[in-house]
């Protein structure tokens, strides 16, 4: 195979390449031009699902709920590695018995620890 049919294999792929990005350019361009430019003080306030905002919408937020959601996230992802393991149980026998248990042991480990700190409790 020379080198003038390898780079001919590529150019459907680039082409498409091509289509997109000029879309996405096209598209931008196009709707810049295309939208209203009318400010307001109604039109620049904060609206969400229908009620009124009032005060600043920075107010701060507590640690424990980010927390919460973080650790939630981390022990949900935890869930999904088990998927791999439960399609392949019969192939994987005591070694993949043993790395799962290791794996579980860390993710017990780490939630021992966050519930002896206090990240759990909600208010205290």
């Amino acid at each position: 195979m020379n080198a003038s049919s390898s780079s001919i294999s590529y150019l459907p792929l680039l082409i498409q390449i091509g289509v997109a990005l000029s879309f996405v350019v096209f598209t931008l361009f196009v709707t810049h031009l295309l939208t209203p430019r009318i400010n307001s003080k109604k039109k620049d306030e904060n609206f969400e699902c229908g009620i009124e905002s009032t005060g600043n919408a920075r107010f701060p937020v507590s640690i424990r709920y980010f927390m919460t959601a973080i650790l939630f996230v981390l022990f949900d992802v935890e869930v999904i590695f088990f998927y791999p393991y439960a399609v392949n149980f019969y192939q994987l026998k005591l070694e993949g018995l043993l790395a799962v248990i290791m794996f579980v042991s860390f993710f017990l480990i780490g939630f021992l620890y966050v519930r002896k700190k206090g990240a759990l409790e909600w208010e205290k």
